[in-house]
């Protein structure tokens, strides 16, 4: 017991010590304190560093600096960081989208990995939008990341769009759907959906303010329960949403960029399996209780 005593003295002692030395150091030879990173300025030139790194961008004559100036000027809002919005969060950030927003109230699942590559194993049970965040940071330190960790509903959809310039929806729900389509047609918000089952996908613009219908001019009502079952129902190929996600990240970019013909008033179907393309003509309807017909 006494040499327990004793030790516990001298180890008292020490620290003691140590902190009366470290009291002494002059305060220009102290260990600094940790800085944040500033958060980079989307209205701020483009520097030397992102036009380096955007320069194979930069270089296609539709984009070009001022192209790229747009990009970084812009705020995208993503629904969804899973299948689809993976791929979407990737590409508009290494692109240089200079504002995107991620809403998403999911955790990041073992069952996610086989398709939703922006998450990684050591971050099972992390938010998607955090998840989403660090990854998005690692690719490009230049962009603005703004994480939603919430479900979107009626009380924030049409505050919360009306703060972006361009939304995309990749969400697995036909609730969250209908209610994205309703908010950005209030707001005059264009949007690009995109949607995935087994080996097949599908892809629009949906923009009522400039002429094309909106989403639920094309699907007026959700289908039956249990008709078009989720991927977690009747699964999927996992570089499925990869490819639709990356097809739904260029038209993004085209519309930000004014540049190509984007797919307003068209939709992109795609059949892995017998690797098929097929594009069909969409219309406005004038009694569309969402847009009340505006593109017609």
């Amino acid at each position: 017991m006494q040499r327990d005593g004793r030790a516990g003295a001298l180890a008292f002692g020490y620290a003691r010590g140590i902190r009366a030395l470290k009291s002494r150091v002059r305060p220009e030879n102290r260990d600094p304190e940790p800085v944040p990173d500033p958060e980079p300025d989307p209205q701020a030139p483009l520097s030397d560093a992102e036009l380096d790194r955007y320069m194979r961008q930069i270089l296609l004559r539709e984009v070009g600096g001022p192209g790229q100036m747009k990009l970084k000027r812009a705020r995208v809002l993503v629904i969804g960081a899973g299948g689809l919005g993976a791929p979407v969060l990737q590409y508009l950030a290494a692109a240089g989208v200079g504002t995107i927003g991620v809403v998403d109230d999911d955790t990041v699942d073992v069952s996610n990995l086989h398709r939703q590559i922006i998450h990684t194993a050591d971050r099972l049970g992390m938010p998607k939008v955090f998840s989403a965040q660090m990854a998005l940071k690692e690719i490009n330190p230049h962009v603005l990341i703004r994480p939603y960790h919430r479900r979107l509903d009626e009380d924030i959809a049409a505050e919360l769009i009306a703060e972006y310039d361009l939304v995309l929806d990749g969400t697995d729900n036909f609730a969250t759907r209908y209610l994205v389509n309703r908010a950005c047609a209030d707001t005059a918000t264009p949007l690009i959906s995109g949607a995935i089952t087994q080996w097949e996908g599908q892809l629009s613009l949906f923009d009522p303010a400039r002429g094309g219908p909106c989403y639920q001019c094309v699907f007026p009502e959700p289908p039956a329960p249990g008709l078009v079952p989720t991927c977690a129902e009747a699964g999927v190929i996992g570089p499925l949403p990869g490819v639709i996600g990356s097809m739904m990240a260029v038209e993004a970019l085209k519309f930000l960029a004014d540049a190509g013909q984007p797919l307003r008033g068209e939709m992109v179907l795609y059949d892995a399996l017998w690797g098929e393309n097929r594009k069909l003509r969409l219309k406005p309807r004038a009694d569309c209780p969402a847009c009340q017909g505006r593109g017609a």
